[in-house]
């Protein structure tokens, strides 16, 4: 049986690629993607490559990032049209193959097996080439593109050379550029693994490949058999068919408050701005989901997250708001006050899916809750944030202040695992 040929697209400093579209100011300029630099709070999510090489790197506190490179400009992240942006790459890649399987916003697997071979080009080199053309015209930014017969592969190919390049691991060249690599630059092995790894001798991704899965068994566990299919080319998991699933696995935003919470008050009307928040950021992505989550943090820094699954996916602020209460009194006794509230809602999927009736609350009583919404969310784009507020919000000015849609927003990419992927198969 031949080979498959997998592709992994990877739109390069994707965040801060989008934004230099926009504004080119930014072009020459270091420039990274992040949170409040006002507030003194968040974490670089991306920077461009005039940044990087000036030693700003993803993760780093916002001041780490200017400590690093004192003439940094810092954007705030405007994920919609990163969203956007991502739907417009993929539509250009299922114009080649309906096996796209979205890892995060920036990122996919395509299986181009039957295109290459119906076009003649048996190693798929020649459509990586039309891909990444049409990427930089038409959407005018860059990918990087890696070609091999597996997922992982071809992941690590997509990262070997950056940023607008394309490179090919083939059965001929994997173990002069895959297996000399450090063990860490394969997938999942993260900075943890790769110091237990390290510890055994283990440096390189040959070394991990020639390793006795067995005794990787005994250190890792299952995940020491994934680590040493991965390391040999054996993932045969399949690129999933492209079904318009969702790229990201929850939406949420959290807040740190300017003051400190002290009763259910305070609480309520926290958990309602950042309802309202996510609520409307699920639906201008057309996004449903079915587990709301909160996150609590008090000023003695002790904290938790908890969730629940709902009956009907929403992207309704007022059930949103209302599961989140639920939360919080079911677990939270006023040990201290509270510095900091979080709210999620994940397992999405589009806003188009049939959904179960709920015998306890009538279809017209969810629809005048979403047209509120609606309303609300068309008033406040034209007239600010401010210029419509729920009666509960005029109980505490500094609090009601807080622009939550604004705020410190965050989207969870989809993981590899959470595909359903499967190396044994």
């Amino acid at each position: 049986m031949d080979d498959r040929i997998i592709l992994h697209s990877d739109c390069n400093c994707f965040y801060a690629s989008v934004e230099m579209l926009h504004n080119p100011a930014l072009r020459d300029v270091p420039m990274a993607v992040g949170g409040d630099v006002e507030a003194r709070h968040g974490i670089v999510l991306t920077a461009n490559y005039i940044a990087k090489k000036n030693g700003v790197k993803t993760g780093m506190a916002l001041w780490q990032a200017k400590r690093a490179c004192k003439d940094v400009v810092f954007v705030s992240p405007h994920y919609d049209d990163y969203i956007r942006f991502s739907r417009l790459a993929r539509n250009i890649y299922c114009e080649y193959t309906d096996r796209v399987e979205p890892y995060g916003l920036d990122e996919s697997w395509l299986d181009i097996t039957d295109s290459a071979r119906m076009l003649g080009t048996g190693d798929g080199m020649d459509i990586a080439r039309q891909i990444s053309s049409r990427i930089k015209k038409e959407l005018g930014i860059t990918v990087s593109i890696g070609v091999s017969w597996n997922k992982i592969y071809s992941k690590f190919g997509s990262d070997y050379k950056k940023p607008d390049a394309i490179t090919q691991i083939s059965r001929q060249n994997y173990r002069d550029i895959l297996w000399r690599a450090p063990a860490s630059d394969l997938l999942y092995v993260g900075r943890r693994t790769y110091a237990k790894l390290y510890k055994y001798g283990i440096i390189t991704i040959g070394d991990l490949a020639r390793t006795d899965p067995e005794f990787l068994h005994q250190i890792f566990g299952k995940i020491g058999y994934v680590l040493s299919a991965f390391a040999r080319g054996e993932d045969n998991t399949p690129v999933a068919a492209f079904d318009d699933s969702v790229p990201i696995k929850s939406v949420g935003n959290s807040t740190t408050t300017p003051r400190d919470l002290v009763n259910d008050t305070d609480v309520r009307m926290v958990l309602y701005l950042l309802s309202e928040s996510v609520a409307a950021r699920l639906r201008e992505n057309h996004f449903i989901g079915d587990v709301i989550g909160i996150s609590i943090r008090d000023n003695g820094l002790f904290s938790f997250t908890r969730q629940k699954k709902v009956k009907i996916a929403t992207n309704i602020s007022e059930e949103i708001a209302g599961y989140a209460w639920e939360l919080f009194k079911e677990n939270y006794e006023w040990h201290a006050p509270i510095r900091s509230v979080g709210v999620r809602v994940s397992h999405l999927s589009p806003d188009t899916q049939p959904h179960q009736l709920d015998l306890f609350m009538t279809e017209a009583q969810r629809e005048k809750y979403l047209r509120a919404d609606l309303a609300v969310s068309e008033i406040r784009n034209r007239f600010g944030y401010e210029s419509v507020l729920r009666g509960l919000m005029y109980f505490d000015k500094s609090l009601s202040g807080l622009d939550a849609k604004a705020d410190d927003h965050m989207i969870h990419p989809v993981a590899y695992f959470q595909n359903g992927n499967n190396v044994f198969e």
